[in-house]
């Protein structure tokens, strides 16, 4: 048991750790770090994503993978029509509300089923893709950006699984990790209004 919180531990420590430099998106590849480093840098997405995967971890079987897969895939959908130059209204408040309900969702270990679960954050993974859409640095390749934070969506999801499943195995109470969660949320709603 210790070795794999440690090794979870480890996992996400790494997943946070990027190399110093003093224009770190800049150059050949900015597209790519940017877009890598972009969900790791907004508290909305980073808790969001990490959230997409204990939840997913809660539901079980093949939820696992097909919640997180929707919502990189509803993600790059978001972000495919915000570079087309769609705007919505409201895109920052229902990323903050994403924060809010899948806290609550985690702490009220609500076992929706994987097709359910999976339209759920699909919904609201199209809003996050088009906050990354809008945020693309001048001069960076689309499709490089896009790779960098599907990436980085992906390894935050795997960290959240992670965390998800430890939970459901030591029998930890949801609310520990739910309810700072769906506080967070509201901080962050209340902010975006």
């Amino acid at each position: 048991m210790k070795f794999r919180y440690r090794a979870f531990l480890a996992s996400l420590l790494s997943a946070l750790a990027f190399p110093a430099a003093a224009h770190p998106f800049h150059g050949a590849g900015e597209g790519f770090a940017a877009g890598l480093a972009h969900p790791f840098f907004g508290l909305d997405h980073l808790l969001a994503m990490v959230a997409v995967g204990v939840w997913a971890a809660q539901i079980g079987g093949r939820a696992a993978w097909i919640v997180p897969a929707a919502f990189v895939a509803a993600m790059l959908g978001g972000a495919g029509a915000a570079l087309a130059g769609l705007g919505v209204q409201h895109v920052e408040p229902m990323v903050a509300a994403s924060v809010l309900v899948l806290g609550l969702l985690i702490s009220l270990k609500w076992k929706s089923g994987a097709l359910p679960g999976a339209l759920l954050v699909a919904f609201f993974a199209v809003f996050h893709g088009l906050a990354h859409g809008a945020e693309l640095p001048a001069g960076s390749s689309a499709a490089t950006y896009m790779a960098g934070f599907a990436l980085a969506t992906a390894v935050l999801h795997g960290c959240g699984i992670a965390l998800g499943r430890m939970m459901c195995e030591r029998a930890m109470n949801p609310h520990l990790a739910g309810m700072p969660v769906a506080l967070a949320g509201c901080w962050l709603l209340f902010a975006a209004i």
